[in-house]
Protein backbone atom coordinates (compact mmCIF):
# COMPACT_ATOMS: atom_id res chain seq x y z
CA UNK A 1 0.00 0.00 0.00
CA UNK A 2 0.90 3.96 -0.43
CA UNK A 3 1.07 5.66 3.25
CA UNK A 4 1.48 9.23 3.29
CA UNK A 5 2.62 10.90 6.45
CA UNK A 6 1.68 14.32 7.18
CA UNK A 7 3.94 15.95 10.38
CA UNK A 8 5.31 19.05 11.89
CA UNK A 9 8.47 17.00 12.58
CA UNK A 10 10.80 14.19 11.19
CA UNK A 11 14.07 13.53 12.30
CA UNK A 12 17.08 14.34 11.43
CA UNK A 13 15.93 17.75 9.50
CA UNK A 14 13.63 19.01 12.04
CA UNK A 15 13.06 17.91 15.84
CA UNK A 16 12.31 18.51 18.98
CA UNK A 17 11.00 15.43 20.98
CA UNK A 18 9.81 11.85 19.88
CA UNK A 19 7.97 12.65 17.61
CA UNK A 20 10.82 13.46 14.60
CA UNK A 21 12.10 10.14 15.58
CA UNK A 22 8.50 8.30 15.10
CA UNK A 23 8.24 10.01 11.74
CA UNK A 24 12.14 9.23 11.02
CA UNK A 25 12.12 5.47 12.09
CA UNK A 26 8.53 4.03 11.13
CA UNK A 27 8.14 5.04 7.76
CA UNK A 28 11.64 3.51 6.94
CA UNK A 29 10.33 -0.08 8.81
CA UNK A 30 6.72 0.17 6.63
CA UNK A 31 9.36 0.10 3.92
CA UNK A 32 11.08 -2.57 4.83
CA UNK A 33 7.77 -4.29 4.96
CA UNK A 34 7.09 -4.02 1.34
CA UNK A 35 5.10 -0.77 1.78
CA UNK A 36 5.68 2.67 -0.29
CA UNK A 37 5.66 5.66 2.09
CA UNK A 38 6.13 9.18 1.01
CA UNK A 39 6.74 12.24 4.35
CA UNK A 40 5.59 15.83 3.99
CA UNK A 41 6.99 18.00 6.39
CA UNK A 42 7.58 22.45 5.98
CA UNK A 43 10.73 23.15 4.46
CA UNK A 44 11.86 25.05 8.00
CA UNK A 45 14.46 27.41 8.09
CA UNK A 46 16.63 24.81 9.66
CA UNK A 47 15.99 22.15 6.88
CA UNK A 48 16.52 24.55 4.04
CA UNK A 49 20.58 24.73 5.64
CA UNK A 50 20.63 21.14 5.39
CA UNK A 51 19.04 21.21 2.10
CA UNK A 52 19.12 24.23 0.63
CA UNK A 53 19.03 23.15 -2.93
CA UNK A 54 16.50 20.83 -3.09
CA UNK A 55 14.77 20.16 -6.46
CA UNK A 56 11.16 21.51 -7.22
CA UNK A 57 8.34 19.00 -7.62
CA UNK A 58 5.50 20.98 -7.73
CA UNK A 59 5.84 25.01 -8.62
CA UNK A 60 2.65 26.47 -7.21
CA UNK A 61 -0.17 24.72 -5.21
CA UNK A 62 -2.94 27.29 -4.76
CA UNK A 63 -4.02 27.43 -0.91
CA UNK A 64 -6.94 29.32 -0.54
CA UNK A 65 -7.87 31.88 1.94
CA UNK A 66 -10.85 34.22 2.60
CA UNK A 67 -10.14 36.70 0.44
CA UNK A 68 -6.92 35.59 -0.90
CA UNK A 69 -4.72 33.22 -2.04
CA UNK A 70 -1.28 31.73 -0.84
CA UNK A 71 0.79 29.71 -3.61
CA UNK A 72 3.78 27.15 -2.18
CA UNK A 73 5.90 24.91 -3.70
CA UNK A 74 6.67 20.93 -3.22
CA UNK A 75 10.54 20.39 -2.91
CA UNK A 76 12.06 16.93 -3.25
CA UNK A 77 13.70 15.69 0.23
CA UNK A 78 15.00 13.12 -1.81
CA UNK A 79 15.12 8.99 -0.71
CA UNK A 80 16.55 7.92 1.96
CA UNK A 81 16.03 4.07 3.19
CA UNK A 82 13.22 3.63 0.44
CA UNK A 83 10.98 6.58 2.04
CA UNK A 84 10.16 9.51 -0.08
CA UNK A 85 10.93 13.22 1.44
CA UNK A 86 8.65 16.14 0.62
CA UNK A 87 9.18 19.50 2.03
CA UNK A 88 6.03 22.07 2.00
CA UNK A 89 8.02 25.67 1.00
CA UNK A 90 5.72 28.62 2.55
CA UNK A 91 8.99 31.14 3.41
CA UNK A 92 6.23 33.95 4.78
CA UNK A 93 5.56 30.28 7.30
CA UNK A 94 8.07 28.25 7.81
CA UNK A 95 11.56 30.53 6.97
CA UNK A 96 11.54 31.35 10.97
CA UNK A 97 13.68 30.89 13.72
CA UNK A 98 12.03 28.27 15.77
CA UNK A 99 9.52 25.42 14.61
CA UNK A 100 6.54 26.56 16.94
CA UNK A 101 6.95 29.75 19.01
CA UNK A 102 9.57 32.34 20.25
CA UNK A 103 10.77 32.46 23.44
CA UNK A 104 7.50 35.14 24.33
CA UNK A 105 5.34 32.73 23.16
CA UNK A 106 3.89 30.37 20.25
CA UNK A 107 3.24 32.49 16.79
CA UNK A 108 -0.27 34.06 16.37
CA UNK A 109 -0.48 32.47 13.03
CA UNK A 110 -0.21 28.73 13.95
CA UNK A 111 -3.43 28.09 12.87
CA UNK A 112 -2.90 29.36 9.55
CA UNK A 113 0.79 27.73 9.68
CA UNK A 114 -0.22 24.46 10.12
CA UNK A 115 -3.76 24.46 8.15
CA UNK A 116 -1.81 25.26 5.60
CA UNK A 117 0.43 22.64 5.85
CA UNK A 118 -2.43 19.65 5.94
CA UNK A 119 -4.10 21.21 2.91
CA UNK A 120 -1.02 21.57 0.69
CA UNK A 121 -0.06 17.61 1.48
CA UNK A 122 -4.01 16.81 0.42
CA UNK A 123 -3.97 19.06 -2.93
CA UNK A 124 0.03 17.73 -3.58
CA UNK A 125 -1.05 14.32 -3.19
CA UNK A 126 -3.79 14.95 -5.36
CA UNK A 127 -1.22 15.25 -8.21
CA UNK A 128 1.70 13.34 -7.38
CA UNK A 129 -0.48 10.19 -6.74
CA UNK A 130 -3.34 9.48 -4.24
CA UNK A 131 -2.36 7.37 -1.29
CA UNK A 132 -4.56 4.69 0.54
CA UNK A 133 -4.06 6.24 3.68
CA UNK A 134 -2.72 9.50 5.60
CA UNK A 135 -1.25 9.14 8.64
CA UNK A 136 -0.99 12.32 10.50
CA UNK A 137 0.59 13.49 13.94
CA UNK A 138 -0.51 15.45 16.67
CA UNK A 139 -2.49 18.44 16.10
CA UNK A 140 0.18 20.25 13.87
CA UNK A 141 -1.33 17.95 10.82
CA UNK A 142 -4.80 16.44 12.59
CA UNK A 143 -6.73 19.32 10.43
CA UNK A 144 -5.81 17.07 7.49
CA UNK A 145 -8.40 14.34 8.32
CA UNK A 146 -10.86 17.28 9.43
CA UNK A 147 -10.58 18.69 5.86
CA UNK A 148 -10.74 15.22 3.91
CA UNK A 149 -14.54 15.09 5.78
CA UNK A 150 -15.26 18.44 5.19
CA UNK A 151 -13.92 20.44 2.61
CA UNK A 152 -13.12 17.08 0.64
CA UNK A 153 -15.90 15.18 1.24
CA UNK A 154 -17.17 15.23 -2.53
CA UNK A 155 -14.08 14.76 -4.10
CA UNK A 156 -14.15 11.52 -6.30
CA UNK A 157 -10.97 11.07 -5.79
CA UNK A 158 -10.02 11.30 -2.00
CA UNK A 159 -13.73 10.40 -0.59
CA UNK A 160 -12.48 6.75 0.06
CA UNK A 161 -8.90 7.83 1.50
CA UNK A 162 -8.77 7.13 5.17
CA UNK A 163 -6.72 9.17 7.89
CA UNK A 164 -4.91 7.81 11.02
CA UNK A 165 -3.99 10.06 13.78
CA UNK A 166 -1.35 9.57 15.95
CA UNK A 167 -1.33 11.17 19.42
CA UNK A 168 2.23 11.58 21.00
CA UNK A 169 1.28 13.95 23.88
CA UNK A 170 -2.56 15.19 24.17
CA UNK A 171 -0.98 17.93 26.26
CA UNK A 172 -0.57 19.74 22.71
CA UNK A 173 -3.81 20.22 21.38
CA UNK A 174 -3.56 23.46 18.52
CA UNK A 175 -6.42 25.75 20.42
CA UNK A 176 -7.21 28.72 18.59
CA UNK A 177 -10.16 31.50 18.32
CA UNK A 178 -13.36 30.90 16.59
CA UNK A 179 -11.90 33.04 13.59
CA UNK A 180 -10.10 30.43 12.62
CA UNK A 181 -13.47 28.47 11.01
CA UNK A 182 -13.36 31.41 8.51
CA UNK A 183 -9.68 31.69 8.16
CA UNK A 184 -9.47 27.98 7.08
CA UNK A 185 -12.11 28.27 4.97
CA UNK A 186 -14.40 25.82 7.32
CA UNK A 187 -17.92 24.85 7.22
CA UNK A 188 -19.63 26.94 10.86
CA UNK A 189 -21.65 23.63 11.16
CA UNK A 190 -18.81 22.36 12.32
CA UNK A 191 -17.82 24.82 15.07
CA UNK A 192 -20.02 22.38 17.70
CA UNK A 193 -18.96 20.87 21.26
CA UNK A 194 -19.71 17.07 19.41
CA UNK A 195 -16.80 18.29 16.40
CA UNK A 196 -14.17 21.18 16.83
CA UNK A 197 -15.54 23.78 19.53
CA UNK A 198 -13.60 23.01 23.24
CA UNK A 199 -14.10 25.91 25.45
CA UNK A 200 -15.08 28.50 22.44
CA UNK A 201 -12.01 27.77 20.81
CA UNK A 202 -11.12 26.19 17.96
CA UNK A 203 -9.32 22.29 18.74
CA UNK A 204 -6.94 21.09 15.91
CA UNK A 205 -6.61 17.34 17.86
CA UNK A 206 -10.01 17.28 18.91
CA UNK A 207 -11.03 17.86 15.01
CA UNK A 208 -8.59 15.24 13.87
CA UNK A 209 -10.17 12.62 17.03
CA UNK A 210 -13.69 13.17 15.48
CA UNK A 211 -12.93 13.08 11.96
CA UNK A 212 -10.19 10.57 11.70
CA UNK A 213 -11.24 7.01 11.04
CA UNK A 214 -8.43 5.50 13.54
CA UNK A 215 -6.93 6.83 16.56
CA UNK A 216 -3.11 5.56 18.01
CA UNK A 217 -1.01 6.69 20.69
CA UNK A 218 2.06 5.57 21.55
CA UNK A 219 1.73 3.00 24.30
CA UNK A 220 -0.81 1.05 25.85
CA UNK A 221 -1.57 2.43 29.03
CA UNK A 222 -0.92 5.92 27.81
CA UNK A 223 -4.63 5.17 25.61
CA UNK A 224 -5.81 4.42 28.63
CA UNK A 225 -4.88 7.10 30.62
CA UNK A 226 -5.89 10.05 28.09
CA UNK A 227 -9.52 8.83 28.33
CA UNK A 228 -9.86 9.89 31.77
CA UNK A 229 -10.05 13.47 33.48
CA UNK A 230 -6.84 13.05 35.15
CA UNK A 231 -4.46 12.61 31.78
CA UNK A 232 -7.07 13.96 28.78
CA UNK A 233 -6.53 17.46 29.63
CA UNK A 234 -10.60 18.18 28.38
CA UNK A 235 -10.53 15.44 25.52
CA UNK A 236 -11.20 12.54 27.56
CA UNK A 237 -14.80 12.51 26.36
CA UNK A 238 -13.84 12.68 23.16
CA UNK A 239 -11.49 9.72 23.26
CA UNK A 240 -14.26 7.74 25.35
CA UNK A 241 -16.73 7.93 22.68
CA UNK A 242 -13.41 7.22 19.93
CA UNK A 243 -12.61 4.14 22.40
CA UNK A 244 -13.20 1.60 19.81
CA UNK A 245 -10.79 2.82 17.37
CA UNK A 246 -8.24 3.98 19.56
CA UNK A 247 -5.17 1.68 20.35
CA UNK A 248 -1.65 1.81 22.09
CA UNK A 249 1.09 1.01 19.95
CA UNK A 250 4.23 1.52 22.16
CA UNK A 251 6.85 2.99 19.88
CA UNK A 252 10.06 1.55 18.81
CA UNK A 253 13.15 2.57 18.66
CA UNK A 254 16.34 2.79 15.91
CA UNK A 255 18.74 0.73 17.44
CA UNK A 256 21.11 1.83 14.63
CA UNK A 257 21.63 4.83 16.75
CA UNK A 258 21.29 3.21 20.44
CA UNK A 259 23.31 0.07 20.71
CA UNK A 260 26.49 0.23 23.13
CA UNK A 261 27.90 -2.35 20.76
CA UNK A 262 28.33 0.03 17.83
CA UNK A 263 27.80 3.82 19.31
CA UNK A 264 30.43 5.65 17.61
CA UNK A 265 29.42 8.63 20.34
CA UNK A 266 30.97 6.62 23.58
CA UNK A 267 34.32 5.93 25.18
CA UNK A 268 34.17 2.11 24.75
CA UNK A 269 31.42 -0.62 23.35
CA UNK A 270 30.12 -3.46 25.26
CA UNK A 271 27.61 -6.19 25.18
CA UNK A 272 25.49 -7.86 27.44
CA UNK A 273 28.06 -10.47 27.81
CA UNK A 274 31.33 -8.30 27.42
CA UNK A 275 30.05 -5.49 30.07
CA UNK A 276 34.64 -4.05 30.50
CA UNK A 277 33.47 -1.29 28.12
CA UNK A 278 30.79 0.47 30.37
CA UNK A 279 33.03 1.09 32.94
CA UNK A 280 35.36 2.81 30.59
CA UNK A 281 32.23 5.05 29.45
CA UNK A 282 31.51 5.58 33.20
CA UNK A 283 34.82 6.68 33.59
CA UNK A 284 34.82 9.07 30.21
CA UNK A 285 31.17 10.56 31.17
CA UNK A 286 32.38 11.66 35.15
CA UNK A 287 35.52 13.17 33.36
CA UNK A 288 32.99 14.90 31.08
CA UNK A 289 30.85 16.51 34.16
CA UNK A 290 34.19 17.60 35.84
CA UNK A 291 34.45 14.52 38.33
CA UNK A 292 37.13 12.05 38.81
CA UNK A 293 38.44 9.83 41.76
CA UNK A 294 34.39 8.51 42.10
CA UNK A 295 34.32 4.95 43.34
CA UNK A 296 33.11 1.83 41.77
CA UNK A 297 30.73 1.70 44.75
CA UNK A 298 29.01 5.17 44.33
CA UNK A 299 25.82 5.14 42.15
CA UNK A 300 26.02 7.24 39.19
CA UNK A 301 22.20 8.31 38.47
CA UNK A 302 21.85 9.78 34.96
CA UNK A 303 19.35 12.35 33.73
CA UNK A 304 18.31 13.36 30.30
CA UNK A 305 15.44 15.81 30.08
CA UNK A 306 13.21 18.75 29.11
CA UNK A 307 13.30 20.49 32.64
CA UNK A 308 9.35 20.62 33.36
CA UNK A 309 7.50 19.48 36.22
CA UNK A 310 5.81 17.02 33.75
CA UNK A 311 8.90 15.63 34.05
CA UNK A 312 8.71 15.32 37.45
CA UNK A 313 11.63 17.70 38.27
CA UNK A 314 9.52 19.07 41.11
CA UNK A 315 9.91 15.55 42.50
CA UNK A 316 13.47 15.64 42.16
CA UNK A 317 14.10 19.13 43.95
CA UNK A 318 11.96 18.00 47.02
CA UNK A 319 13.88 14.71 47.89
CA UNK A 320 17.55 16.59 46.69
CA UNK A 321 18.67 16.98 50.31
CA UNK A 322 18.00 13.63 51.48
CA UNK A 323 19.26 11.97 48.40
CA UNK A 324 22.33 13.46 48.87
CA UNK A 325 23.09 11.98 51.79
CA UNK A 326 23.93 8.39 50.00
CA UNK A 327 26.34 6.85 48.40
CA UNK A 328 25.31 8.56 44.46
CA UNK A 329 26.58 10.63 42.21
CA UNK A 330 23.50 12.66 40.36
CA UNK A 331 24.11 14.02 36.75
CA UNK A 332 21.95 15.46 35.16
CA UNK A 333 22.03 17.12 31.27
CA UNK A 334 19.37 19.10 29.43
CA UNK A 335 17.23 22.53 29.37
CA UNK A 336 13.33 23.83 29.57
CA UNK A 337 11.48 25.90 32.35
CA UNK A 338 14.24 29.05 33.58
CA UNK A 339 12.79 28.06 37.38
CA UNK A 340 14.26 24.66 36.85
CA UNK A 341 17.09 25.60 35.14
CA UNK A 342 18.56 28.22 37.85
CA UNK A 343 17.00 25.59 40.91
CA UNK A 344 19.32 22.48 39.40
CA UNK A 345 22.36 24.76 39.02
CA UNK A 346 21.64 26.12 42.11
CA UNK A 347 21.31 22.70 43.85
CA UNK A 348 24.78 21.58 41.82
CA UNK A 349 26.15 24.81 43.61
CA UNK A 350 25.16 23.64 46.77
CA UNK A 351 26.46 20.15 46.44
CA UNK A 352 29.61 19.89 43.52
CA UNK A 353 30.71 16.65 44.73
CA UNK A 354 27.23 14.98 44.46
CA UNK A 355 25.27 16.60 41.83
CA UNK A 356 26.57 17.96 38.10
CA UNK A 357 23.90 19.85 35.57
CA UNK A 358 24.63 20.98 31.90
CA UNK A 359 22.09 23.51 30.88
CA UNK A 360 21.68 21.97 27.58
CA UNK A 361 21.02 19.60 24.92
CA UNK A 362 23.96 18.32 23.24
CA UNK A 363 23.16 14.60 21.20
CA UNK A 364 26.57 13.49 21.96
CA UNK A 365 26.37 13.82 25.65
CA UNK A 366 23.09 12.27 25.85
CA UNK A 367 24.49 8.85 24.71
CA UNK A 368 27.49 9.54 27.21
CA UNK A 369 25.17 9.57 29.63
CA UNK A 370 23.02 6.36 28.75
CA UNK A 371 26.29 4.79 28.42
CA UNK A 372 28.24 5.59 31.72
CA UNK A 373 25.33 5.49 34.24
CA UNK A 374 24.56 3.24 36.34
CA UNK A 375 20.95 4.33 36.51
CA UNK A 376 18.57 6.22 34.21
CA UNK A 377 16.03 8.44 36.49
CA UNK A 378 12.60 9.27 34.82
CA UNK A 379 10.09 10.31 37.64
CA UNK A 380 7.73 11.52 34.74
CA UNK A 381 4.12 12.56 36.19
CA UNK A 382 3.03 11.57 32.53
CA UNK A 383 4.95 9.78 29.76
CA UNK A 384 3.17 8.60 26.58
CA UNK A 385 5.66 6.63 25.64
CA UNK A 386 9.16 7.68 26.52
CA UNK A 387 12.30 6.38 24.69
CA UNK A 388 15.42 7.18 27.12
CA UNK A 389 14.34 4.21 29.43
CA UNK A 390 14.75 2.09 26.56
CA UNK A 391 17.69 3.28 25.96
CA UNK A 392 18.35 3.05 29.39
CA UNK A 393 18.06 -1.04 29.16
CA UNK A 394 19.94 -1.46 25.73
CA UNK A 395 22.81 0.17 27.58
CA UNK A 396 22.79 -1.79 30.67
CA UNK A 397 21.68 1.60 32.43
CA UNK A 398 19.05 0.47 35.01
CA UNK A 399 15.81 2.74 34.96
CA UNK A 400 14.15 3.85 37.82
CA UNK A 401 10.63 5.43 36.90
CA UNK A 402 7.22 6.47 37.84
CA UNK A 403 4.85 4.26 36.74
CA UNK A 404 3.24 6.15 33.90
CA UNK A 405 2.05 5.59 30.42
CA UNK A 406 5.38 3.72 28.14
CA UNK A 407 7.03 4.20 31.69
CA UNK A 408 4.68 1.55 32.98
CA UNK A 409 4.54 -0.71 29.83
CA UNK A 410 8.42 -1.21 29.42
CA UNK A 411 9.80 -1.50 33.26
CA UNK A 412 9.11 -4.46 34.73
CA UNK A 413 10.17 -4.53 39.03
CA UNK A 414 9.53 -7.57 40.32
CA UNK A 415 11.21 -8.06 43.91
CA UNK A 416 11.61 -12.11 43.71
CA UNK A 417 13.23 -12.08 39.97
CA UNK A 418 14.41 -8.47 39.32
CA UNK A 419 12.60 -7.77 36.65
CA UNK A 420 14.60 -5.01 34.40
CA UNK A 421 14.00 -1.69 36.72
CA UNK A 422 12.67 0.19 39.50
CA UNK A 423 8.66 1.75 39.54
CA UNK A 424 7.36 3.68 41.76
CA UNK A 425 3.32 4.38 41.55
CA UNK A 426 2.71 7.48 44.41
CA UNK A 427 2.06 10.94 42.89
CA UNK A 428 4.60 11.86 45.60
CA UNK A 429 8.50 12.58 46.20
CA UNK A 430 8.61 10.19 49.12
CA UNK A 431 7.82 6.89 46.56
CA UNK A 432 10.55 8.39 44.16
CA UNK A 433 13.03 8.18 46.92
CA UNK A 434 11.87 5.08 47.98
CA UNK A 435 12.10 3.56 44.36
CA UNK A 436 15.97 4.74 44.40
CA UNK A 437 16.81 3.45 47.76
CA UNK A 438 15.99 0.11 46.63
CA UNK A 439 17.67 0.54 43.23
CA UNK A 440 20.74 1.58 45.41
CA UNK A 441 20.13 -1.47 47.79
CA UNK A 442 20.18 -3.84 44.43
CA UNK A 443 23.20 -2.06 43.15
CA UNK A 444 25.42 -2.69 45.89
CA UNK A 445 24.95 -6.74 45.16
CA UNK A 446 26.77 -7.13 42.19
CA UNK A 447 25.65 -10.45 40.76
CA UNK A 448 21.83 -9.30 41.23
CA UNK A 449 22.83 -6.18 39.40
CA UNK A 450 24.57 -7.35 36.56
CA UNK A 451 21.68 -9.98 35.75
CA UNK A 452 19.40 -6.67 36.10
CA UNK A 453 21.45 -5.20 33.71
CA UNK A 454 21.57 -8.08 31.54
CA UNK A 455 17.60 -8.54 31.10
CA UNK A 456 17.17 -5.14 29.76
CA UNK A 457 19.76 -5.53 27.43
CA UNK A 458 18.67 -8.64 26.27
CA UNK A 459 15.06 -7.10 25.24
CA UNK A 460 13.67 -5.94 21.74
CA UNK A 461 11.75 -2.75 20.81
CA UNK A 462 12.98 -2.51 17.31
CA UNK A 463 10.35 -1.22 15.09
CA UNK A 464 9.15 -4.40 13.64
CA UNK A 465 6.64 -5.02 15.77
CA UNK A 466 5.06 -1.63 15.74
CA UNK A 467 5.37 -1.10 12.55
CA UNK A 468 3.27 -4.71 11.89
CA UNK A 469 0.51 -3.16 14.27
CA UNK A 470 0.06 -0.21 12.30
CA UNK A 471 -0.36 -1.84 8.79
CA UNK A 472 -3.23 -4.01 10.50
CA UNK A 473 -4.78 -0.62 11.21
CA UNK A 474 -4.10 0.57 7.59
CA UNK A 475 -5.74 -2.24 6.60
CA UNK A 476 -8.67 -1.92 9.15
CA UNK A 477 -9.23 1.71 7.82
CA UNK A 478 -8.86 1.04 4.01
CA UNK A 479 -11.40 -1.63 4.54
CA UNK A 480 -14.16 0.26 6.30
CA UNK A 481 -13.66 3.25 4.39
CA UNK A 482 -14.44 1.06 1.01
Amino acid sequence: MHIVFAASECAPWAKTGGLGDVVNALPRTLVKLGHKVSVFIPYYRQVAKAMPHAAVILPSVTIPYPSYNRFVRILDGGVTDGVQMYFVDCPEFFDRESFYATPSGDYPDNAERFGLLSRAVIEASKVMGIPDVFHVHDWQTAMLAVLLRSTYYFDPVLRHVPAVLTIHNAGYQGRFSPQTMETLLLPWEMFTFDKLQQDDMVNFLKGGIVYCDALTTVSRTYAEEIKTAEFGNGLEGALQQRSGDLFGILNGVDYAEWDPAIDPNIAAHYTADNLAGKQECRRDLLHAFGLKDVRDETAVIGVVSRFATQKGFDFIVEIIDRLVQEDIILLILGNGEEYYERLLVEMAGRYPSKIRVQVKYDHVMAHKVEAGSDMFLMPSRYEPCGLNQIYSLKYGTVPVVRATGGLEDTIDEQPMSGGNGFKFWGYNSDALLDALQRALATFHDKEAWVRMMQRGMAENFSWDKPAQEYVRIYERVIQNRS
